[in-house]
């Protein structure tokens, strides 16, 4: 189900909600964030399984990815005794919290790229 934004009544309240919209920005920006995320809202993953999901990824950037996750408190960095020692990462809760706009960036890309290619043939 889709929520509309109210418009805004007043100046404080534009900018209260751009305000809102940057911060939200300033934490997944980036072409790979919201990737990574979308690759574990299905479960659990070791680092080399997300590389491979994430289609382009370096190993450098997905690592610099993942700290920035795991920092804002989306991501879940667990470190098993294994030999070798093997991590995985998972959603946090709140990280969950983000499958309604990962579910809904999926619906528009979908829809926009069967109007783009019907426009284009």
């Amino acid at each position: 189900m889709t929520r509309k934004i109210e418009p805004a009544k007043s100046f404080g309240q534009c900018t209260s909600q751009l305000m809102a919209i940057n911060d939200a920005l300033d934490i997944l920006r980036g072409k790979w964030k919201i990737q990574i995320i979308g690759s574990l809202i299905f479960g659990k993953k070791r680092f080399k399984e997300m590389q491979r999901e994430v289609n382009g990824i370096t190993s450098r950037m997905l690592s610099k990815e993942l700290k920035e996750l795991e920092i804002n408190e989306l991501v879940l960095r667990t470190v098993h005794d294994t030999i070798p020692v093997s991590v995985q990462y998972e959603l946090t809760e709140y990280g969950k919290t983000l499958d309604h706009v990962i579910e809904e960036l999926h619906a528009w890309g979908v829809k926009h790229r069967k109007r783009i290619i019907r426009k284009r043939g």
